[in-house]
């Protein structure tokens, strides 16, 4: 598969068969969050993978928005550097995009857990707290999210978008209406 079919292919899975993800995809997925590109070549995000299944469970509970993440076959915990680079939540959103393509041309599913929450302080600590005590995290990294992968447990319908026109402008800003 080729990047624009996985662009093209991806979907949000949040429910994962019980089959182990074979280890040769999953070091494929996880080399691609590694080689995604940073500001100035900046180590300003780490990985941090879990496929321990109580770990799992446990990460699930981080936000009332992740139950699926006790399914998966493992959890990518995605940290950014404030102390390396004032564009870590950049870099770090930037891998959390290339596993995802990345699990999607392995025909392994995706799903994005939101751990970092930029305008709530209190929920965005009380998260972090969670997710970086289950995982050893040292409190100068921020946790920007889990991406949970595995094999999909349905086919997903084909998303619906915007027409084209509605969010693409060419040279200025032009109204569809």
């Amino acid at each position: 598969m080729n990047v624009q079919e996985a662009i093209k292919n991806r979907r949000e899975i949040t429910s994962f068969l019980p089959k182990d993800i074979e280890k040769e995809k999953l070091e494929r997925i996880i080399q691609s969050g590694y080689l995604a590109p940073t500001g100035n070549n900046l180590p300003s995000r780490e990985l941090i993978v879990i496929q321990d299944r109580d770990t799992l469970q446990s990460l699930s509970t981080a936000t009332p928005f992740m139950k699926w993440l006790a399914d998966a076959g493992a959890g990518i915990i995605v940290t950014g550097r404030p102390d390396i680079s004032k564009y870590w939540l950049q870099d770090s959103s930037i891998a959390c995009g290339f596993l995802w393509l990345a699990a999607t041309e392995e025909k392994i599913g995706a799903a994005f857990g939101a751990i970092y929450h930029s305008e709530d302080q209190k929920e965005s600590e009380k998260r972090e707290s969670h997710v970086r005590k289950l995982a050893s995290i040292p409190e100068d990294r921020r946790i920007t999210a889990v991406i949970g992968i595995g094999y999909p447990n349905y086919e997903p319908t084909p998303k619906k978008h915007l027409p084209f026109e509605e969010i693409v402008h060419f040279g200025h800003w032009s109204s569809a209406e």
